[in-house]
């Protein structure tokens, strides 16, 4: 992604201004809100506190559900705009029809990399459910809270790619795009 945007900085530009800047900025809220309940649940996990493990682990799977769908969200508006690689139909307002292969590669990043991104949030979320079937069994107490501090470091671990995907995506040289 970086060397392409280092290629053809005027085009990555333009296509990032289609990106919409608010949701990616809510869904940035959203997960360091998430990071914050997984660590309440590992800390609950500490102090051998199932119902607050449950109750953080809940609330971390929530905020990870309401991000996938502003991402799908974000997703169905670039559908609905034809900014998807191999559409016909792809126009974007300032760029030239010469560049219009280099458009459909930002996007193509875009939907690889916000993709990755999501099949891993998938997968937290799968691990998050499992934790909370475990809590609710009793398994976890403050001497083995293991499986809620490594999934904990999973998940901020997911968060922390976000983190650096929106400045990329959404952010950087978007004023040579207007």
């Amino acid at each position: 992604y970086t060397v392409y945007r280092n290629i053809y900085p005027e085009v990555f530009a333009i296509c990032s201004t289609s990106l919409n800047a608010v949701l990616g900025a809510v869904n940035t809220g959203v997960l360091l809100l998430s990071s914050f309940t997984m660590v309440m649940a590992v800390r609950a996990g500490q102090l051998g506190q199932q119902k607050a493990i449950i109750l953080f682990l809940v609330l971390t799977l929530l905020f990870g559900g309401v991000f996938l769908g502003v991402k799908a969200i974000e997703w169905k508006e670039k559908f609905d705009e034809h900014h998807i690689p191999g559409q016909a139909a792809f126009h974007l307002e300032g760029l030239k029809p010469a560049d219009q292969g280099h458009a459909q590669l930002f996007f193509s990043l875009y939907f690889a990399m916000t993709g990755l991104h999501a099949l891993h949030m998938i997968i937290g979320a799968v691990i998050l459910l499992t934790l909370i079937v475990h809590a609710k069994q009793g398994r976890y107490s403050a001497s083995y809270y293991t499986p809620v501090d490594v999934a904990g470091l999973y998940w901020h671990f997911v968060d922390v790619i976000w983190i650096f995907l929106f400045p990329l995506l959404y952010l950087i040289d978007r004023h040579l795009g207007k």
